[in-house]
Parts: structure tokens; C-alpha cells; sequence
């Protein structure tokens, strides 16, 4: 028996844990979720900052202008992170459910998901990062 209860069955460990336990499909997983949720939060606070605009056009424009901070330009760089991360996961996680060969090839293709989310967050990173930064260090 584990300590939680449940009996341990033969073949499911890995390092001495469970078959998920800190195995990379666990954290995907995890951060699928977590991108999820964060998206959703992001896309709930832009219908109320966009609907601000019919109740106190003055509201939203102050509203905007706090978007402007170098702060919310480094959690829009995150959001974008977290929707392509979710965006390309979701993907993985269709194959590995309708593709016949998808669990075969899941890690492969977690793999090459965080390998496209690396290379398209470098550039991105640093195009919407690029004004904030000029404008931190006094640049035009």
C-alpha cells in the first residue's frame, strides 16, 4: 500500500515514484492546465476592460493607458507564452488521442512542441519586449 492508500501495482514505478511523478507527460499536463486557466482569466479581463468602454469611455481610456506599463508588457509577453504553450499542447494531446499512433509517439512530440514554443517565444520575446526595453534605458 502507498501512503495515500491505494495499493502500489507492479510496474508503475519509476525512480522509486509513481509513473507520474515529476515525469515530464505529469508537467505537461500541469502546465497545460495552468496555461488554460491563465487564458481564460486574460480573455474574462478583456471583455470587462472592453465593455468599459460603453458604461465610461474615460474609465477605459485610463484603463489603457495603465497597459502601457513595462510590467503588463512583460505578462503580455507570459500570456502570449502561455496560449502558444496551450495552443501547441492541445494539439499533442489530440494526437496522442485520436492518432492510433500517438501514445507511441507523445514524449517525441512534447519534444518538438517545447522546441517550437522555444523558437517562436525567442523572437516574440524580443519584438514585444523591444519598446519597453528602449524605453527603459532611454532609447527612441
Amino acid at each position: 500500500m502507498t501512503s495515500a492508500g491505494a495499493p502500489e501495482r507492479s510496474g508503475t514505478t519509476r525512480g522509486g515514484g509513481t509513473l507520474y511523478r515529476g515525469d515530464l507527460g505529469m508537467w505537461s499536463w500541469v502546465a497545460h492546465r495552468i496555461t488554460g486557466v491563465l487564458t481564460f482569466f486574460f480573455l474574462f479581463s478583456h471583455v470587462l476592460d472592453t465593455a468599459l468602454v460603453r458604461v465610461s469611455p474615460n474609465s477605459y481610456d485610463k484603463v489603457i493607458e495603465l497597459y502601457k506599463n513595462p510590467v503588463v508588457n512583460l505578462f503580455e509577453v507570459g500570456l502570449v507564452g502561455a496560449v502558444l504553450y496551450h495552443a501547441l499542447n492541445g494539439i499533442r494531446v489530440m494526437l496522442v488521442d485520436f492518432w492510433e499512433k500517438g501514445a507511441k509517439y507523445q514524449r517525441l512530440m512534447l519534444w518538438s512542441v517545447l522546441v517550437v514554443w522555444v523558437l517562436v517565444m525567442i523572437p516574440g520575446f524580443y519584438f514585444m519586449m523591444q519598446r519597453t526595453i528602449s524605453e527603459l534605458v532611454g532609447g527612441h
